[in-house]
């Protein structure tokens, strides 16, 4: 979608540059882009290498766990190479975990094979996990459990776009070391506001999940947003100068700081100040300042 492609037909010119720039005006300070396969890996360190402020994750997503079946040896070795040829890059392993409402995609034991696999890279490599659960709790935490000695060497991880109940929310809190990652996917309902309200700002982490994931009107959490951007209905309307409706952004970053704020009834300032120390500490160690 940032080189102007949707669904295979060209929309518009490449922009994200144009994406980028908007980001850096809106006081993000560094990006980690979210790879969910090998293609994906090497499209973001070849972008991660032109900025010192990005940054990527290797892994597979769960949806594409079927790229391990015919060489599960030689795909596992690619993913370890990329990380250790990318070390100051790579900031963690994932997008990696267990996704049961699309099992279309690929099924539950070939998911749960290799989810389990790619623990071997964040223990070895002591890099974090960024985690994705939908609709499989149970596995999920299962996993985690009897590969907690993994956990621990590789120094937790954030189970990110959470749109779970507050007691899986809690479930994985409890188990130790794991943050909660909320985006707009994770503010659409009464229900959802509710688990972020009772959850611990020093366990939350905020993401957009761009280009998915946006806050759009008729989510919950919309009331609360009071950072507007100039946007275009129709992706042949594109200008340098608009989001495109429908193509969340990372500079609405802020958007999402706004609805938890809102939820929780408390200053946005200081939230971001807890947000962002906690994603440095995960991902960057705790040598950084908050500002």
């Amino acid at each position: 979608m940032f080189q102007g492609c949707y669904g295979g037909t060209q929309k518009h010119e490449p922009d994200l540059h144009i994406v980028l720039e908007r980001a850096w005006q809106q006081g993000l300070q560094k990006v980690i882009v979210t790879a969910g396969c090998l293609k994906d890996v090497d499209e973001a360190l070849e972008l991660a290498s032109k900025d010192e402020r990005i940054y990527t994750t290797v892994g597979t997503h769960p949806t594409r766990c079927e790229e391990f079946v015919p060489d599960p040896e030689g795909y596992y070795d690619q993913l370890r190479s990329r990380i250790k040829a990318n070390r100051t890059k790579v900031r963690a392993v994932g997008e990696c975990g267990l996704d049961y409402d699309r099992l279309h995609f690929c099924a539950q034991e070939t998911q749960r094979l290799y989810f389990e696999k790619q623990l071997d890279l964040a223990a070895e490599f002591k890099l974090p996990l960024f985690l994705h659960m939908r609709n499989a709790a149970e596995d999920f935490m299962g996993i985690l459990e009897r590969n907690r000695n993994k956990i621990e060497e590789c120094g937790g991880g954030v189970v990110h776009s959470f749109t779970g109940t507050l007691e899986e929310a809690q479930r994985i809190l409890a188990f130790g070391g794991l943050y909660i990652g909320f985006n707009g996917c994770s503010l659409k309902t009464d229900e959802n506001a509710e688990v972020v309200r009772k959850l611990p700002n020093d366990r939350i982490m905020l993401e957009t999940d761009c280009p998915w994931c946006g806050i759009r009107p008729s989510h919950a959490g919309h009331k609360h947003v009071t950072t507007k951007f100039p946007t275009v209905k129709k992706k042949e309307k594109w200008t340098a100068e608009s989001l495109i409706d429908g193509r969340c952004e990372p500079c609405q970053i802020s958007q999402v700081l706004e609805s938890i704020a809102g939820i929780k009834q408390e200053p946005k300032e200081q939230l971001a100040a807890l947000y962002y120390q906690n994603t440095l500490d995960l991902f960057f160690g705790t040598g950084e300042s908050k500002e």
